[in-house]
């Protein structure tokens, strides 16, 4: 077709094409592949499409065997079962129950496991596993990591932040200012960076466990301000020119008792306040909206959910009104919809484990398509292994006499070179049994060529045949008399 059509039609044509389309169509040509695969039009595409999406994207996990799992569902509407849609997740963690999200943005997830950071874009079904991080215990000792994970616009870069507090018996004032790096998926690397000096040493995190909000080129956490009697406030880390600031929230709304933590709703930055004490009377969670980026006196409560009758918590907000909860039924949790003006609840029919639910906006992304699938280079891996291979018994002795600490993370980090060593191997094989398949595929493609231009020869030799016979009944005796 781009030997007929000029390239700016070719471009507009792709651009009006799905995720899915555009991944099968790399295969046309090679123009074509280069064409889908430039980091231009994977961002271009994107801004095109960003605002087409009906759909949720449901992470619920389930015990024995641990398992997580991932759901589309519509957003306007309740989806029944036969409606939902079920996307298969390649990994399985081999050291926790289940892997740690850090936060969600533009349809890209990333997730964590001790020092393992992965981004993953269900929309083409491809993950990598990025390299190891530059703080880590043997460089700075045991610290403790508040993970993010953004974009930033200006640059059009998905980036992971790492915020790491250093671990000791003494609080000094080195100890209270963090170490800060940040990885950028367009520089393919991690880079500590100076950002730590503009934290504030009063400020502690609230939501450790919560992933961040991803939202006008910065990603946002709750904290509590330990010289204002651990008043909760909104920390932000703008992820372009790398400082900290802090967001006012409302005055005297949240108790210090309350889990807050937030959230992007309808293009807004959200705080969702639950009440942690969950057998009064009053239990509720409050769903605050900044209308006005940046402007305090625009917070605004927007909803107020009572959370008796069984509901733990808010995970989000439809397009039609309702409100997306998880409930807690008689042999387990499932997510459902809760109908703010008639109070009533509606089971989704998607069960897990409590307090591992997340809801996103479901955004198709061609983003990591043009990325392999495992950031580590095997010229590392080869050496960690030559390494290991040289470990004598003196050697393995004097593991044996670290502490309890210093032993399990050296354990761990073995399994998860030993774990990157399986990886690369299996996409190994994954590359050598598509090469085959080809092969196997010009085989049989050059096998159908002969069979039919063999049977092009007998269909001329049974011309010729039928030619000659008609040549010698031609120049017979009987075409003579006439």
């Amino acid at each position: 077709m781009s030997d007929y059509l000029p390239e700016e039609v070719v471009l507009e044509i792709l651009h009006r094409l799905p995720v899915k389309s555009l991944s099968r169509f790399r295969c046309v040509s090679k123009s074509w592949n280069s064409i889908i695969t430039t980091p231009a039009f994977i961002n271009s595409h994107f801004s095109s499409n960003s605002s087409n999406s009906n759909k949720l994207i449901v992470r619920h996990c389930v015990d024995k065997p641990y398992l997580e799992h991932y759901k589309l569902i519509d957003d306007n509407n309740d989806s029944s079962s036969d409606q939902i849609q079920h996307i298969d997740f390649p990994l399985t963690s081999s050291r926790i129950n289940h892997f740690m999200l850090i936060g969600s943005v533009n349809g890209l997830f990333s997730l964590f496991e001790l020092e393992r950071y992965v981004l993953w874009n269900p929309s083409i079904r491809k993950f990598i596993t990025l390299p190891n991080p530059c703080i880590t215990v043997k460089t700075h000792g045991r610290v403790k990591c508040r993970s993010a994970f953004g974009f930033d616009p200006r640059t059009n870069d998905y980036k992971v932040v790492r915020i790491a507090f250093r671990c000791g018996t003494k609080r000094t004032e080195e100890a209270k200012v963090p170490l800060v790096e940040v990885y950028s998926l367009n520089e393919g690397s991690w880079r500590i960076t100076s950002a730590g000096e503009s934290f504030s040493p009063g400020i502690s995190f609230d939501d450790w466990g919560r992933p961040s909000a991803s939202l006008n080129g910065a990603v946002h956490f709750v904290a509590n301000d330990r010289d204002d009697n651990f008043c909760p406030l909104v920390l932000s880390f703008d992820l372009g020119d790398g400082v900290f600031r802090v967001i006012s929230v409302p005055n005297g709304a949240f108790r210090t008792s309350d889990y807050v933590h937030t959230s992007v709703i309808g293009g807004s930055l959200a705080l969702l306040c639950h009440d942690t004490y969950r057998h009064t009377a009053n239990n509720c969670c409050s769903i605050w909206v900044m209308k006005e980026y940046g402007v305090v006196d625009s917070w605004t409560k927007q909803f107020t959910v009572n959370l008796n009758g069984g509901l733990i918590r808010v995970l989000g907000l439809q397009k039609n009104g309702n409100i997306l909860v998880e409930a807690e039924l008689p042999l387990h949790w499932e997510l459902s919809s809760y109908d703010p003006n008639s109070k009533q609840v509606k089971n989704l029919g998607i069960c897990g484990r409590p307090y591992y639910f997340c809801v996103d906006n479901y955004m198709e992304n061609l983003a990591l398509l043009d990325k392999p699938n495992d950031a580590v280079s095997k010229r590392g891996v080869s050496r960690k292994r030559k390494c290991r291979d040289k470990l004598d018994s003196s050697q393995h002795f004097s593991i044996c006499l670290l502490t309890s600490d210093e032993a399990r993370v050296h354990l761990l980090q073995e399994a998860r070179e030993q774990q990157q060593e399986v990886v690369q191997l299996e996409e190994t094989v994954r590359q050598r049994q598509e090469a085959m398949l080809y092969q196997q595929e010009a085989i049989q493609q050059q096998m159908e060529r002969m069979a039919s231009f063999k049977s092009q020869l007998e269909k001329a030799a049974d011309f010729k045949s039928r030619l000659a016979h008609l040549i010698q009944r031609l120049g017979g005796p009987g075409w003579r008399r006439i």
